[in-house]
């Protein structure tokens, strides 16, 4: 019996230091609500790399002093920041540019032009939106456009440039959001005079905030006149980069197209195969079921989007092409029993990959790890 007391003595003490661990973090954002409004005030982003990663390895070390696991403490760190930063991007953000501009979205009523005009409008530029219900106020609003981005689906993005580019004034700066860089580009620079950037965000229409998210600007002509569009994208927390379109889209060939098609090829098997991915989770160890939810959420998403994207382009599609014939090749080392085969090339893909396969193990097992505690 006394050791049963005891037990519960115990317990209730981690439930009171539980509560005040809750404390101590709504104390916390008491803090953070008060630097989100400094922030503001003193045009500072969101997200500041250098100071998350000297106060990450301050807190390991700080961990490790106290005999508790580094790596723990550094993703409790994380998740708290991170809800820090979610928190921010529900407020008011600091502008770059010492009065508002004028940001249109094209098919602004969908899901990226709906996210980017909530945090044009948070930061207190003036956004507006146009779609098929509305073409008609185009003629009204144009004078005053700042900037145009065109966010409607890949398939009908050339048509859309050519319809607007001649409404636009040559001061107004027109992009696009495409996940294709090379032949939008080419057709802003045709149908208008203007200055003209390709964008690219390299996220979805769910994500909670655009603190770390990562945007692509591709130079067209006079692309320094939106230099006060990529420091608001810094403003928000977003990481930037620049690059060459036919680079980004030699790259994107594989991370978008061949990845898309992989997901239908795995997804559509299963339904040949009829096996259930519900039943399969019962079966599945946590780096399949990793697997299994990144086919899985490609088919909670829609057709059409996908379809646009992998079938964008004819590189893209000769990629797929060779992908296919290269399978017929390993195809044969299956249909022949060549064990030895099998061994020699992947042992030729390990040396092809080098020390990256070390540093894909690390992430991908601690993704695993976080993803079987949470859902198994």
């Amino acid at each position: 019996m006394a050791d049963k007391d005891k037990l519960k003595r115990q317990r209730q003490q981690i439930d009171e230091i539980d509560e005040q661990i809750l404390d101590l973090l709504q104390k916390r954002k008491v803090v953070v609500q008060d630097v989100i409004k400094q922030k503001v005030e003193n045009q500072l982003p969101v997200f500041v790399a250098g100071r998350e990663d000297e106060k990450t390895e301050s807190f390991r070390n700080k961990a490790s002093g106290r005999g508790l696991d580094p790596d723990w403490a550094e993703d409790f760190l994380r998740m708290v920041m991170a809800a820090s930063r979610a928190a921010q991007s529900a407020e008011k953000f600091p502008r770059s540019t010492p009065e508002p501009r004028h940001i249109l979205y094209v098919g602004g009523e969908g899901g990226m032009g709906s996210l980017y005009r909530r945090f044009t409008d948070s930061s207190g530029h003036i956004s507006h939106s146009l779609d098929k219900g509305n073409w008609y106020q185009l003629e009204e609003i144009a004078p005053k456009l700042d900037m145009v981005i065109i966010t409607v689906p890949i398939n009908v993005t050339i048509d859309v440039i050519n319809r607007i580019a001649p409404k636009l004034s040559e001061n107004t700066i027109l992009a696009d959001f495409t996940s294709n860089k090379n032949e939008p580009l080419q057709a802003m620079l045709k149908a208008h005079k203007g200055p003209v950037v390709g964008l690219h965000p390299m996220h979805g229409p769910d994500v909670p905030n655009l603190s770390k998210q990562l945007i692509v600007f591709c130079s067209g002509r006079h692309s320094e006149k939106a230099d006060w569009f990529k420091e608001q994208c810094r403003l928000w927390g977003m990481r930037v980069i620049d690059a060459e379109p036919q680079k980004h889209d030699h790259v994107m060939n594989l991370v978008q197209g061949l990845r898309h098609f992989v997901a239908l090829l795995h997804g559509s098997f299963m339904k040949e195969y009829d096996l259930d991915p519900n039943e399969m989770l019962n079966y599945s160890s946590p780096i399949y079921r990793a697997e299994l939810m990144m086919t899985g959420r490609i088919f909670a998403q829609d057709a059409e989007l996908y379809a646009d994207i992998v079938f964008s382009n004819k590189e893209r599609r000769d990629l797929l092409l060779a992908f296919f014939k290269h399978h017929q090749t390993l195809m044969e080392m299956v249909e022949n029993d060549d064990k030895k085969g099998f061994i020699k090339e992947f042992e030729n893909v390990t040396d092809f990959f080098g020390s990256f396969a070390s540093q894909a193990l690390k992430e991908s097992s601690y993704l695993i790890n976080r993803l079987a505690d949470r859902f198994s």
